[in-house]
């Protein structure tokens, strides 16, 4: 491939690229499936002759072998959300948290606040002009450049070019690696009754025209698929998954219909299968923007209409969200949230959800509470709560009183646990 414009200084194999980086040095990779697989495996296989390394990422699902038990001494991990690859690092102490909001990341780049000395990135390949593609993550990556001493590009001709804000000209980077592999992959949810039921109860609060905030999961799944019946609705998300393509195919997406700036899907991270990745490469319908804008909730408070939904581990009585803990576990971080819980508060005519299974453990805990776990954070605090959804319905929390809200809590919680609950509310 011939390009019009080259790296600052010249194209490089993985292995060479690593040399570059020493003991003590601070790295940032790209995030979720956007991590560098061929640059980050050359830095593990050269482990040896490092020490003190700081990686920094987010929500890694790639293999991650720089967070096994061998890598302590030589990387340890920074983690500003968990997911399912570093949980065991994070809770065994090997990788750490950092526990922030998403709109707070770039910040801390930006302002020194973490210095950077090494940027390992991943990019599409580049187009006649030089241009290249941050593809499937924007995130946080362009505060990174522009503080980093030092940027390596893996570039991966199976990296969808998706439009937007993804832009890196290849004067932007030091040294490029070229490789072909696949991106890591999610496997299509498989949804439950209990799932579906929450999603008719949620798509009963989501009118026509609405701008919807949502994840990824079986419960972001289901309320998709319901919610194809519906018109004119756009996305405005920090990730999303397959689930969004059959709004597009059954016309529930309008094309021809812009709320959400220009475009009817804007996010930060995308997260899916091959099928959806390809959906995605080249498609006008998809503006990929960073966490600046995503979840900037001066941004957030003049789309009209947003439906934020998230999940929760745990609520208590008053309102409390834990969304992290698993009993003595970190499964999660704060992620963006809050962001969006009040972004869609400040939003004309929005709504905040928060919508989960009444129970855990296969029905013997109920995620109604009267108190957290002791070991649970809160990631939510009771002043932003809004609706709360579980398979047994919806309770409205804003502007009601703690007895109220306690009350509207209990009559969703599953049948086998409302009269523990309130009892506990009495002893109160």
């Amino acid at each position: 491939m011939v390009y019009e414009r080259q790296p600052r200084k010249g194209k490089i194999e993985a292995g060479e690229a690593v040399e570059m980086i020493q003991s003590g040095h601070r790295i940032a990779l790209s995030p979720v499936c956007a991590e560098p697989q061929a640059l980050t495996k050359s830095l593990v296989e050269r482990k040896d002759r490092l020490e003190n390394v700081e990686i920094y990422t987010m929500m890694p699902m790639g293999e991650c072998p720089y967070a096994l038990p061998e890598m302590e001494g030589h990387f340890k991990v920074k983690a500003f959300s968990v997911g399912p690859r570093i949980m065991e690092a994070v809770n065994k102490g090997r990788a750490d948290y950092i526990p922030c909001h998403l709109s707070q990341i770039p910040g801390l780049f930006a302002n020194g606040i973490i210095p950077i000395d090494v940027a390992l990135i991943q990019l599409s390949p580049p187009d006649s002009h030089g241009y290249c593609s941050l593809g499937v993550s924007i995130s946080y990556i362009r505060e990174v450049l522009n503080s980093a001493k030092l940027v390596i590009a893996e570039i991966n001709e199976q990296m969808p070019r998706t439009l937007g804000d993804t832009f890196v000209h290849l004067s932007e980077v030091d040294y490029i690696a070229e490789y072909s592999h696949p991106l890591p992959a999610m496997s299509p949810p498989k949804m439950s009754e209990t799932e579906r039921r929450i999603a008719e109860y949620t798509s009963e609060l989501i009118p026509d025209n609405a701008v919807i905030q949502i994840g990824i999961g079986n419960i972001a799944a289901a309320i998709l698929e319901e919610i194809k019946k519906k018109n004119n609705l756009s996305i405005h998300t920090g990730t999303f998954s397959d689930g969004v393509m059959s709004l597009v195919e059954s016309g529930a997406i309008n094309t021809k219909r812009g709320s959400s700036n220009s475009s009817r899907i804007v996010a930060t991270e995308l997260i899916g299968t091959s099928k959806f990745y390809e959906f995605c490469h080249s498609n006008p319908l998809i503006e990929m923007r960073s966490i600046n804008y995503t979840h900037n909730i001066r941004v957030l408070s003049q789309i009209k209409g947003l439906v934020s939904i998230n999940s929760a581990i745990q609520i208590d009585l008053n309102g409390q969200v834990n969304a992290e803990m698993r009993g003595e576990e970190l499964v999660n971080g704060v992620g963006g949230q809050l962001d969006f819980l009040r972004g869609a508060t400040a939003s004309p005519g929005g709504k905040a959800v928060i919508a989960f299974p009444s129970t855990a453990r296969k029905g013997k805990a109920s995620r109604i509470v009267s108190r957290l776990d002791h070991s649970a954070v809160v990631t939510v605090g009771r002043a932003d709560i809004d609706f709360v959804i579980t398979e047994y319905g919806v309770a409205r929390l804003r502007g009601k009183s703690l007895p109220e809200r306690a009350r509207e809590l209990i009559a969703i919680a599953h049948p086998s646990f409302r009269e523990e609950l309130r009892d506990d509310l009495h002893k109160q």
